[in-house]
């Protein structure tokens, strides 16, 4: 366990130092002011503030992923709506169908329409040389 980056070892090393130079009675008054200090301190509302904007802090990271993620959604929406004006909102639980994108430089064909010219008819030669001799 640690306390301020004080460790367990630590700290029982500085209460025997503090036993040796302060000795048992002056031990206790000393115990005595430190808790009333601590206690001031943590009763006090600038601690309360420091431990709010500690806790704030701590979850600060999270909230902008969320905040950005729900940002995120909100313009993919408002994309798939801007690119779809005809069909209905989509839901955000049902996943959108995926679909080809268009070539750069045709438009969109549609589906009764053939996209490839249908090929000249070739006309057998009336005469042949060959076959007439």
């Amino acid at each position: 366990m640690e306390i301020l980056g004080v460790g367990m070892s630590e700290l029982i090393f500085v209460i025997i130092i503090a036993l040796l130079v302060l000795g048992p009675k002056d031990m206790q008054k000393a115990g005595k002011t430190i808790g009333k200090w601590m206690r001031n301190i943590v009763t006090s509302d600038g601690w309360k503030i420091f431990q709010q904007t500690s806790r704030e802090l701590r979850t600060l990271p999270h909230k902008l992923m969320r905040e950005a993620n729900e940002e995120l959604e909100q313009i993919g929406q408002e994309v798939r709506n801007a690119s779809n004006p005809t069909s209905q909102p989509v839901s955000p639980s049902k996943p959108l169908p995926r679909s080809q994108p268009y070539p750069a430089n045709s438009a969109p064909v549609k589906p009764s329409e053939n996209r490839i010219a249908p090929e000249p008819e070739k006309k057998a030669p009336e005469s042949d040389p060959q076959n007439n001799a």
